[in-house]
């Protein structure tokens, strides 16, 4: 079933960006794209968003047997090992979209979320994959956002990201103006706070999750540094917009080739946003867009209003785009809601079915549509699946031996195993 991936491995990770491969979308890439989206949705699995639990904002399991609990270890031939959890604040005012907040006084912590994780290719997932890859995943948006007020925020100079790109551009922005955005390369400041935002007061973020997820890219590139790696990062809603800062930040900055050996070429980074906000002005984009080792691939669902806010005009889309409508889908209730047009499941359930420009909706790769239902209830009723299936035994609940009952829905990270999650 995925025996092309390994000798393809390049061409489906944008080598030619995706030329001729889109529409109608090759069995291989649609493959791909659905490994990635399953370990962007994995986030949403482990996360934590019961505000009743001390633990809120947190990730329910531990690195060691991450994807085993969320379903990505049986019969998926491509094996990783969580290297680092993620963890960000910000210093601006964001809303529980971004960062989720827990009403217990014993909160394990009042300044940082989990934001998702660093894995790397085991042996095994190596051969499956045709190379040692690195993978970053970005934690979404838990709740339905108020699209108006969470998006509601000013363009910020990107030079926490991309530097002093030109000596002459504050001067050339006053000359213009009202253009100025067009000029200096600007990123959204709700998204950025969150990348570049350390708290002293958290023991989480006493550098921001920008530094904790260079640093251990920089760390695996240069262990990895005499076999052929790739850097992969991916994310869906505001897991998309993080994932495409960082993959332009580590491309730009150079992250992806080892420390030291100024002669080895940089590893290819490629980037699979799902369901992205529009996160930078077009001089951003457009610097991006021409950093040879990055590529972006958008995957927008066309009912979906998140990747077409902020509004076009300040803003502007980065790398190619692919087009799907799982309002096609048979299996979905239709019309659907803003909630199913925007779920990372149904957004993985368009990729499998999407006939591109043709029309209709056909299940091309075998992906079990009790999926869709995981957290949502989005299937017709005459599939029988349980509404929003996936949850802890007793919503974590544990019975003591009194008798009493008590939450204890996380488990203490080891952050030192090697093992095979």
């Amino acid at each position: 079933m995925f025996k092309k991936i390994p000798e393809r491995w390049k061409e489906l990770s944008g080598q030619n960006n995706w030329k001729n491969l889109l529409d109608p979308l090759d069995l291989d890439l649609r493959r791909y794209i659905i490994h990635y989206g399953e370990r962007a949705s994995a986030t949403y699995d482990t996360f934590n968003d019961q505000v009743k639990s001390k633990y809120a904002g947190d990730s329910r399991y531990g690195m060691k047997d991450l994807f085993s609990k969320v379903g990505l270890s049986i019969a998926n031939p491509f094996k990783y090992t969580a290297t680092k959890y993620l963890y960000a604040t910000s210093s601006i005012k964001v809303g529980e979209c971004f960062l989720l907040r827990s009403l217990s006084r014993e909160a394990w912590n009042k300044e940082s979320n989990w934001m998702g994780y660093v894995a790397v290719a085991t042996d095994e997932g190596k051969a499956a994959l045709g190379r040692r890859d690195i993978l970053i995943a970005w934690r979404g948006t838990i709740q339905i956002l108020e699209w108006a007020s969470d998006f509601d925020f000013p363009l910020t100079p990107a030079t926490k990201i991309l530097g002093d790109t030109d000596s002459n551009a504050d001067a050339a922005a006053d000359a213009a103006g009202d253009d100025a955005d067009n000029i200096i390369p600007k990123v959204h400041s709700g998204f950025l706070s969150v990348y570049t935002s350390d708290d002293p007061r958290s023991e989480f973020n006493k550098s921001s999750v920008r530094d904790q997820v260079l640093t251990e890219v920089q760390r695996l590139v240069d262990q990895y540094k005499d076999e052929e790696i790739s850097i992969t990062v991916t994310g869906h809603s505001l897991g998309a917009s993080l994932a495409s800062l960082s993959a332009v930040d580590i491309a730009w900055n150079g992250y992806n080739k080892p420390c030291g050996i100024q002669s080895q070429q940089p590893c290819p980074v490629t980037a699979f946003a799902f369901a992205s906000p529009r996160v930078g002005n077009l001089k951003f984009c457009n610097i991006a867009n021409s950093i040879p080792s990055l590529r972006l691939l958008r995957i927008t669902n066309l009912p979906d209003i998140v990747p077409k806010v902020p509004m076009a005009g300040y803003y502007s889309d980065l790398g190619q785009e692919l087009l799907i409508n799982n309002q096609l889908s048979k299996y979905m209730k239709y019309p659907g809601n803003t909630s199913s047009w925007h779920a990372v499941e149904g957004y993985l359930h368009g990729v499998a079915g999407t006939q591109g420009k043709k029309g209709g909706f056909k299940l091309e790769v075998k992906r079990d549509v009790a999926l869709v239902n995981k957290h949502h209830t989005f299937l017709r009723d005459e599939y029988l699946v349980p509404d929003s299936w996936w949850v802890m035994k007793n919503k974590g609940m544990v019975q003591n031996e009194d008798g009493s009952w008590q939450l204890e829905d996380h488990e203490k990270d080891d952050d030192s195993s090697d093992d095979e999650s």
